[in-house]
């Protein structure tokens, strides 16, 4: 057997921490090359989730399963729960929760941060040492400040300046600068802004991934395979004769493609209540508030009718025809609607879960507000196969050098903008509500194609 497909059988060994519904370890698993060693995760719910599917044979009978809080459990008695020692893991993975961190809330301060979740996987990091560390977060991560100064305090309001810990992204500078201090194994990272629906998950959600080693290497996200209608005409053509045609991008996946041929007699929902439903009701696919009569829309809306941004979500009713936006954990709040394209109810946990492209077979163990939460915190399982497949190879790469580090150490940590942002369609111009209407044209509701591919900023 050669080399070359001697590392492809290889499987690397995960430590998974923040387990949660697993999205992020199915996604490794599909790419054939980790098995997942160890899962540590704090709900019970969540848990039994894992061991169910466990025991049916969807994960590997030697795996252990930790119920630990994080905060209080010890890296160095996991490590010899699984018989290893330091520096013997190829990768640890995890998803810290980190809510305060979203721009879709009100961001808050972050007191200690040495002491939030962001740090405890890095204390676990410091501890076990392992090859490559893969860490998934929301977007707002890499913009978030230690302190949070309200926007009317603000320095272009006539407030101070802004201090270093005010200062956006001053939480990842600590992160990094934190990093670079773990005693006998100092970590090159590279950050990625990337957004599952360009891999061809069927739902838009950006992210934010964070992959390190201790070798000195230098790892890639890969470009986007697919985008909106129209993206092909507007990609860069080859400079020269040299340079190689960029791959044609196939076409964005969407809810059709995820729950079109989805049949179930009585599914599990948490549901919107008959007042919202009253509605919703008059509401067309493709469509939100803005197709309600503007006396609906006040008495419906409150205060938040006269808000300026940010309402797309309310009462808002899903199109077959459009990648799933963004999955919350309550899909059935006014103001973030997830409402079925043709029936008057929220999406359902195994709607969520084909979203999230978990197997059919996948149980969710809990009430119903728990699987929800499992699968609406979850990876996108194709996003943590793309990140694996990131990994193994940079994995791979290492082995053909018999673990040798690269004598070169980067200069700065990396933030690589991979077409994260994705340019919404138009939902109202000119006095018009615009309907995006399922089988149709759809030529003045389409998706913009993205104006920046490909963007690399030192982290300073």
């Amino acid at each position: 057997m050669s080399a070359a497909s001697n590392e492809l059988t290889t499987k690397y060994r995960v430590i998974s921490l923040f387990s949660g519904g697993m999205g992020l370890d199915l996604g490794l698993e599909a790419t054939g090359r980790f098995e997942i060693i160890a899962c540590v995760e704090k709900e019970a719910a969540f848990c039994e989730t894992i061991r169910k599917n466990q025991a049916a044979g969807r994960l590997s009978p030697g795996m252990r399963v930790f119920e630990a809080d994080i905060n209080c459990m010890s890296p160095a008695t996991l490590l010899d729960a699984v018989g290893l020692r330091r520096s013997e893991v190829d990768l640890v993975v995890g998803g810290p929760p980190c809510q305060s961190f979203s721009t879709a809330g009100k961001r808050r301060t972050v007191q200690d941060p040495r002491g939030t979740l962001l740090w405890q996987f890095l204390r676990f990091v410091e501890h076990i040492q392992p090859r490559f560390f893969l860490m998934e977060n929301v977007r707002g991560l890499l913009s978030a400040a230690l302190r949070h100064r309200p926007i009317a305090e603000r320095p272009d309001k006539g407030g101070r300046i802004l201090d270093p810990d005010e200062q956006p992204g001053s939480v990842v500078r600590l992160f990094a600068a934190d990093l670079q201090r773990v005693p006998e194994a100092r970590y090159h990272m590279d950050c990625f802004e990337v957004n599952a629906v360009n891999y061809g998950a069927p739902q838009i959600r950006e992210r934010a991934i964070f992959i390190g080693n201790r070798y000195n290497a230098v790892v890639d996200f890969p470009d986007p395979t697919h985008g909106p209608a129209g993206a092909n005409d507007e990609r860069r053509q080859p400079a020269n004769l040299f340079e190689e045609m960029a791959q044609p991008l196939k076409p964005w996946a969407t809810l059709r493609d995820a729950i079109g041929d989805l049949h179930e007699p009585s599914p599990v929902v948490l549901d919107f209540s008959p007042r919202k439903k009253a509605f919703l009701v008059q509401v067309p696919p493709g469509s939100n508030w803005r197709s309600l009569p503007e006396d609906v829309q006040r008495e419906s809306m409150g205060r938040a009718w006269f808000a300026k941004g940010g309402r797309s979500g309310w009462w808002r009713r899903l199109t077959f025809d459009l990648p799933c936006p963004t999955l919350v954990t309550m899909p059935n709040h006014a103001s973030t609607s997830l409402c079925h394209p043709v029936e008057t109810r929220a999406l359902s946990i195994r709607e969520y879960a084909r979203v999230q492209e978990f197997p059919d077979d996948w149980q969710f163990a809990g009430t119903v507000a728990e699987q929800y939460a499992q699968v609406g915190n979850a990876v996108p399982v194709r996003l943590g196969r793309v990140a694996g497949d990131a990994v193994a190879g940079a994995l791979d790469a290492l082995a053909a050098r018999n673990g040798s580090p690269y004598a070169k150490a980067p200069l700065d940590y990396r933030v690589v903008y991979v077409q994260s942002h994705v340019r919404t369609r138009q939902w109202y111009k000119d006095g018009a509500a615009f309907v995006w209407e399922d089988g149709a044209e759809n030529d003045k509701a389409t998706y913009a194609a993205p104006r920046t591919l490909r963007k690399v900023n030192a982290l300073q």
